[in-house]
C-alpha cells in the first residue's frame, strides 16, 4: 500500500525514480512469487489490489503477462509495473499507486515466462483471460477443431520431446499451452507444485482448467502430467470488482489530480469481493486480511455472482441497448430495464440457498453499485462474447425454472434481446462463424433455435422456448 501520492503541480510521467523522488522513500519492489496471465485492467483492480494490500504484502510480488495483446505491458514498462488505481464512488474518487506488479511483459515472451514459471519461490500462477480463452468443449476437454488449439498441439508434441522445448521456432499462443509449457519446465527444474488460481467467471473454474490442462497434457505427451494431476492445485474462485475500460479522459483526470502521467491507470467501483476454495502448497498472501474469503462449498458463491451480477448486467447489455442506453447506470435508471432486472432476479434467487448468502442485501448491494453514474461501464464492453457468457449466465437459470414447472420468461427475456441485437449488427463473439451461419438462415424460427443452440442444446430442443424467444426477438 503506497503513501497519498494525491499532487496538483505540473503532471510528470510515473516511474520509479519519480515516485522515489516525491515520496521521499526508496521503493521496496516485493520478490516475484505470483505469475500472471491476462495482464489486463481487472487483474490490476483486483488480485493486485487484493496482493498490494495484504498483511504480508513485501513478500509477495507479482509478474504478470499480457494475453491476446502486448498493449498494457508497453504501457507499464516504462511505468516499473507502477499504476495509479482510481476508486470511483459516488461521493469523490480516491486515487492510489500500486507497486505488487514486479514486471509487466508480453505474453510472447515465452522464455520470460517459462523462466519466471521455474524459478523456486514462484508459488502462485493466476488467471484472468476471459472464459472464450480457454477454449476448452463442455466437457472440459481442450478444443481440438480450433485451428489455435490444434497449432499448439502440434508444436508441444514436437517441442516437449526434446531436452531444450524452448530451443524449437515458435510456440503455444493460447493459455492452456502456455500453461502446460510453463509448468513442464517447472517440473523437469526438480521444482515443487504451485496453486493455479483461475480468475474468470466460469463455474467451477479450478476443475475446469485443471480438466483442459490435463487433456491437453495427454494430447501433447507432456512428462509433468502425472505431477500436474496429483500435486499441482487448482483452486476455485469468484472474483468481483466492476472495472471498466480507461478512458482517455480519465487519464487526463489522474494526471491533473495526482501530478501522475499515467498511461496504465484503472478505474473502479470501491466495492471488491474474492472467495476463494483449494489449496496452496506453497503459501499465499494473507489475502483475507483485505476482506478475501476461503470456503469449502464455493458453488453457492459462484452461482449468486455469475446468475445475479452477471446475468444481470447481460440482460442490461442487450435489452438496455435496443432501450438506447449505453452504460449500465443509464439502463438501470430506466424503469422498465429495472423491473426487468427484478423479475429475472426473482427467478435467480429460487435456486440459491436461503441461508449463508444474504440474498436480501446482495440484491440491494448490486443497484446500488450498477446506478454509480460515476462508473462509466458501457454496455458494448459487457456485450461481448455473448455465446459463452449466456451458458452459464443466463441458460442454468432458465433450464432450472422450467424444470420447476414454471416458464423461464426473465432469462428468455435476455436471449430474445441477445438476438435482437445481433441481428442490427455483429457483436465481437469466439463463435462468430457459428453466429453468423445462425443469423444467416431464412427461416427466422430455425435461425433463433440455431442461436439458442450455441447458448444451450436442451433449450434449443424446446419448442416454446424457441417461440417465446423468437416473440420477444422481433418486439
Amino acid at each position: 500500500m503506497s503513501p497519498d501520492t494525491t499532487d496538483t503541480r505540473t503532471p510528470v510521467p510515473l516511474t520509479p525514480r519519480a515516485f522515489e523522488e516525491r515520496t521521499g522513500a526508496p521503493l521496496r519492489r516485493p520478490p516475484v512469487r505470483i505469475v500472471h496471465l491476462g495482464l489486463g485492467a481487472f487483474h490490476r483492480s483486483h488480485q493486485a489490489w487484493y496482493t498490494a494490500h495484504a498483511s504480508d504484502a513485501d513478500e509477495w510480488g507479482i509478474a504478470a503477462f499480457t494475453g491476446r495483446s502486448a498493449v498494457a505491458a508497453r504501457e507499464l514498462q516504462p511505468q516499473g509495473g507502477l499504476y495509479t488505481l482510481v476508486q470511483r464512488a459516488p461521493e469523490g474518487d480516491e486515487f492510489e499507486v500500486l507497486t505488487a506488479l514486479v514486471e509487466a511483459e508480453d505474453g510472447g515472451d515465452l522464455a520470460r515466462f517459462c523462466e519466471v514459471m521455474a524459478a523456486a519461490p514462484t508459488a502462485i500462477v493466476t488467471l484472468t483471460v476471459t472464459e472464450p480463452a480457454y477454449r476448452v468443449r463442455p466437457d472440459h476437454t481442450v478444443n481440438t477443431d480450433d485451428a489455435v488449439v490444434a497449432h499448439d498441439v502440434s508444436w508441444l508434441i514436437e517441442a516437449l520431446q526434446t531436452s531444450d522445448p524452448l530451443a524449437r521456432v515458435g510456440g503455444p499462443t493460447t493459455t492452456l499451452g502456455r500453461l502446460l509449457l510453463g509448468l513442464e519446465l517447472r517440473h523437469r527444474a526438480g521444482r515443487g507444485p504451485v496453486a493455479v488460481v483461475p480468475c474468470d467467471n466460469m463455474p467451477h473454474n479450478g476443475p475446469l482448467v485443471r480438466d483442459g490442462l490435463l487433456s491437453l497434457a495427454r494430447l501433447t505427451g507432456a512428462r509433468s502430467i502425472r505431477w500436474i494431476a496429483e500435486e499441482v492445485s487448482f483452486v476455485s474462485t469468484s472474483v468481483d470488482r466492476i472495472t471498466p475500460k480507461t478512458t482517455e479522459e480519465e487519464l487526463h483526470e489522474v494526471a491533473a489530480e495526482t501530478g501522475w502521467i499515467d498511461a496504465a491507470a484503472v478505474v473502479s467501483e470501491p466495492f471488491h469481493d474474492w472467495i476463494l476454495s483449494g489449496d496452496f502448497p506453497a503459501g499465499r498472501p494473507a489475502w483475507e486480511t483485505v476482506g478475501a474469503r476461503f470456503v469449502d462449498d464455493i458453488e453457492p458463491f459462484e452461482r449468486r455472482k455469475l446468475w445475479l451480477l452477471n446475468g444481470a448486467h447481460s440482460l442490461l447489455a442487450y435489452a438496455g441497448a435496443l432501450r438506447g442506453h449505453v452504460t449500465v447506470a443509464e439502463a438501470i435508471a430506466d424503469a422498465t430495464c429495472l423491473a426487468w432486472v427484478q423479475q429475472f432476479w426473482d427467478e435467480a434467487v429460487r435456486h440459491l440457498p436461503a441461508e449463508g448468502l444474504d440474498l436480501g442485501d446482495y440484491r440491494a448491494a448490486l443497484l446500488a453499485r450498477f446506478g454509480n453514474a460515476r462508473i462509466e461501464h458501457r454496455l458494448a464492453q459487457i456485450g461481448m462474447e455473448g455465446t459463452t457468457k449466456l451458458r452459464v449466465r443466463v441458460a442454468p437459470i432458465v433450464l432450472a425454472e422450467r424444470a420447476a414447472g414454471r416458464s423461464g420468461e426473465a432469462g428468455m427475456r435476455v436471449l430474445g434481446s441477445w438476438i435482437a441485437l445481433l441481428r442490427r449488427g455483429p457483436l465481437p463473439d469466439a463463435q462468430q462463424d457459428a453466429v453468423r451461419a445462425a443469423l444467416g438462415i431464412p427461416d427466422s424460427t430455425e435461425s433463433v433455435a440455431a442461436l439458442v443452440g450455441l447458448v444451450d442444446p436442451q433449450l434449443a430442443d424446446a419448442a416454446d422456448v424457441v417461440d417465446r424467444v423468437a416473440r420477444i426477438a422481433a418486439e
